[in-house]
């Protein structure tokens, strides 16, 4: 009887080692995302449409089929992304409120007089989700084939170059360039990259710098020309458009678009959606979007992001002390 006893109880301490071992397996696999929300705003600071929208929809789409929460995309337009930005800032920093935006992040915080928000204080920077070249335009009126040549004329005359406004990327891409070119070409501000493209065409602008995207359908129309692209190396999807790189060394913009997180997030968290953002953004139905837009996705860790976000800022703000950029209202 005893032997039988203790034999029994044998058999129901390992029964019972099963079923904890059973139980615990998904406890350990929820413990991994059991910080997530069930549902996550990711506020885009720009009007719907724009490539920051496209690629926030997507992404969201897909962030919430492999996660199994509700992502919702809300737009927060104002300011040149001040606005949106600013209401992220404000967040708890549990993953509920998360930020889309380009890198006009960091080069409209590089030349704005105030923000309600410090750019490296108030957010974790949690992943970078695409990156791309940009392409220097010129109009059909000039007669410029490459960058030597639109250099050495504006070495002699006024070459006006258009932009989406004070502080855009466009603005800053051709800044740098003017910096590192020894020139001076002068910038005519817009609201938008439609403004600059009607008068690029009629003639009354010669160049910009701008993502593909918003000129595709005037360069498939040979509108305009393309003599560049900003990235270190040729873009894959311009293969066969020199650099401006190959003209000045060390000349390299790219656009890029990355989530953001309230200041202090836990790294657990942080790390848990740049891998979940990162996975997604690898999927050929992904790929297949940022394609449309020439870019591709990224496979920077948090840290590796957080640390391109800084250098870019140091990099953006040196240049507007530099050459006098600000913005003030």
């Amino acid at each position: 009887m005893q032997a039988t006893g203790f034999l029994g109880r044998i058999r129901f301490s390992l029964l019972l080692s099963v079923v904890i071992s059973v139980c615990w397996l998904p406890l350990v696999g929820l413990s991994q995302t059991a910080t997530l929300p069930s549902v996550i705003r990711m506020i885009v600071p720009f009007t719907p449409g724009a490539s920051n929208d496209v690629f926030a929809r997507a992404l969201s789409e897909q962030l919430s089929s492999k996660l199994g929460i509700t992502v919702i995309v809300e737009n927060k337009p104002g300011a040149g992304g001040i606005i949106g930005s600013a209401e992220v800032a404000r967040a708890k920093p549990d993953g509920a409120t998360l930020l889309f935006s380009s890198n006009s992040f960091v080069t409209r915080a590089a030349v704005e007089e105030k923000l309600p928000f410090d750019p490296r204080k108030s957010f974790t920077p949690v992943a970078m989700v695409a990156q791309g070249a940009m392409l220097l335009v010129v109009g059909n009126e000039t007669p410029y084939q490459n960058v030597r040549e639109l250099i050495a004329a504006a070495k002699t005359q006024q070459i006006n170059y258009g932009s989406a406004g004070i502080g855009s990327i466009g603005q800053m891409a051709a800044e740098l360039f003017n910096s590192m070119a020894g020139i001076n070409m002068n910038h005519v501000p817009y609201k938008g990259i439609t403004g600059v493209l009607t008068d690029m065409i009629g003639g009354r602008i010669e160049a910009m710098i701008t993502a593909p995207a918003s000129i595709g359908g005037a360069l498939k129309g040979k509108q305009i020309r393309a003599i560049a692209a900003t990235s270190a190396t040729p873009s894959s999807f311009f293969p066969d458009l020199p650099t401006v790189a190959q003209e000045l060394s060390g000349y390299e913009v790219d656009v890029w678009f990355g989530v953001y997180a309230p200041a202090n997030m836990p790294a657990s968290l942080a790390e848990a959606l740049n891998k979940a953002i990162r996975e997604v953004s690898a999927t050929p139905k992904m790929r297949e979007v940022f394609a449309k837009e020439a870019s591709s996705p990224s496979d920077m860790t948090v840290k590796e992001f957080a640390a391109y976000v800084d250098r870019e800022l140091d990099m953006w703000v040196t240049l507007a002390k530099s050459r006098g950029i600000r913005h003030a209202e």
